[in-house]
């Protein structure tokens, strides 16, 4: 079996392995096998005796943590099991925490320290009180629009004639009367006056560092959403005109759904401690980022299917469905990848980058980063730029550019029509030519 999320293989122990086993207390737990190579192949043992009664005396003495440790043999091997179970409160080694995710030892320290030691105690960063704000920072105008978008949806009952304190009870924003951190974020005047890095950026790009322009966008959830994906609208990407009749017909570059998906989930779902969202867009793709990795045990592999909602802003999520902004199924992302396969667009790329999330939508299955990506070879490439400029091309003019014979040539063209790169003419013979299928 090879190593995975809570399998770790190590030939012989070393002190430095006790990080491991912190990481897997602190996460979902494991085993760590000594005496076995990268493979989980026995390379056995020769102090195993002494380990026996060393490494779990070494656990206990600097972590107060008791596990298994058993001797095993194969083969007239000797090699040893170190059982780590999952502990619900915080485990660190010399003043330090550690964390397995995947198949990695991550050592947490800043904003991530920060979050694990409140998921440890119970807590999430938003259900967490903020002493210094009164009601006077919340903006009614954005609770009255909560409350119509909540009673549109049928997910706040029974809330007519409520004061805000008492809609906030309700909502669990209070405790003893004193409004948490979720309850600024959502309905704050002035967020950013508790929480600095709340904003949104926003930058127009020609490359990844050329920056043409930029804006920022600050404001609660409530309106933040909708301002932003406005301002990207009227700002940032082109709408492609078109005309029935008498009616000029706007249609956005990018589904719409799919960017509001990918706005409320950056929001939504973002490290509030940690930097401000970002959203770069380029001539052929945009893209949101928001600090915080996925929470254990979501992968990307899972948000491109059903997947159960794993929130790391319960309460702002929460909130948040009941308002009608997500749903509470984990379908966030699924509704962003089928948004774009119905405009025609290539499937999104989703991936964990720099302690975050980052999710891309591309404008374009034609550029060379999406053909790649369908497995074009380099003559292959080279077909469907030289269509670009010309707008079509024959059989004999593919052999032409890349020097190949007709039978590679027809392979080569046929493989371009099943993948939907390009399209035949109905002509035959000689006549025949290829062009591009977006066309």
């Amino acid at each position: 079996m090879p190593e995975q999320q809570n399998i770790e293989y190590k030939q012989n122990w070393h002190e430095e392995y006790l990080k491991w086993v912190c990481g897997f207390a602190n996460a979902q737990g494991g085993v760590i096998y000594i005496g076995k190579d990268d493979n989980g192949d026995v390379v056995g043992l020769e102090d195993y005796k002494k380990l026996m009664d060393d490494i779990p005396n070494k656990i206990r003495n600097v972590m107060g943590i008791t596990v298994e440790v058993n001797l095993q043999e194969e083969a007239g091997k000797h090699f040893i099991e170190i059982v780590t179970h999952p502990y619900s409160v915080p485990i660190s080694l010399r003043g330090r925490y550690y964390y397995r995710s995947g198949s990695t030892k991550q050592e947490l320290t800043g904003a991530s320290l920060n979050e694990f030691l409140l998921k440890k105690s119970g807590k999430t960063w938003d259900d967490v009180i903020e002493p210094r704000a009164t009601f006077d920072d919340i903006d009614e105008t954005a609770v009255a629009k909560f409350l119509v978008m909540a009673q549109e949806k049928g997910r706040l009952p029974e809330v007519n004639g409520l004061s805000t304190e008492q809609l906030f009870d309700k909502l669990r924003l209070t405790e003893s009367g004193q409004l948490k951190r979720a309850a600024l974020v959502l309905f704050g005047k002035d967020p950013g006056k508790f929480y600095p890095s709340i904003n949104v950026r926003i930058g127009r790009f020609r490359d990844e560092l050329d920056l043409v322009f930029q804006e920022s966008e600050e404001d609660n959830i409530i309106n933040l959403y909708q301002t932003v994906l406005n301002q990207i609208n009227h700002k940032f990407i082109v709408k492609n005109i078109t005309f029935e009749g008498m009616h000029r017909i706007e249609t956005p570059e990018y589904p719409r759904e799919a960017m509001r998906e990918a706005i409320l989930n950056a929001l939504v779902h973002r490290n509030y401690m940690g930097a401000h969202t970002q959203i770069r867009v380029y001539d052929d793709k945009i893209t949101f980022w928001n600090e915080g990795g996925l929470q254990s045990p979501l992968t990307v592999e899972s948000l491109k299917r059903p997947h159960s909602s794993r929130p790391r802003n319960v309460l702002i999520a929460d909130v948040c469905f009941k308002g009608g902004l997500i749903d509470a199924w984990g379908r966030g992302t699924i509704k962003i990848i089928e948004a774009c396969k119905q405009a025609g667009l290539p499937e999104p790329e989703i991936i964990e980058r720099d302690g975050g999330l980052l999710v891309t939508l591309f404008k374009n299955s034609m550029t060379t980063e999406q053909l790649v990506k369908l497995g074009l070879n380099e003559r292959q490439l080279k077909a469907v730029e030289y269509v670009k400029e010309r707008g079509k091309i024959t059989n004999k003019e593919y052999q032409t550019i890349s020097s190949i014979s007709e039978r590679t040539a027809s392979r080569e063209l046929s493989d371009l029509v099943e993948k939907e790169v390009l399209k035949s003419s109905e002509t035959k013979g000689a006549g025949s030519y290829f062009y591009l299928s977006s066309e």
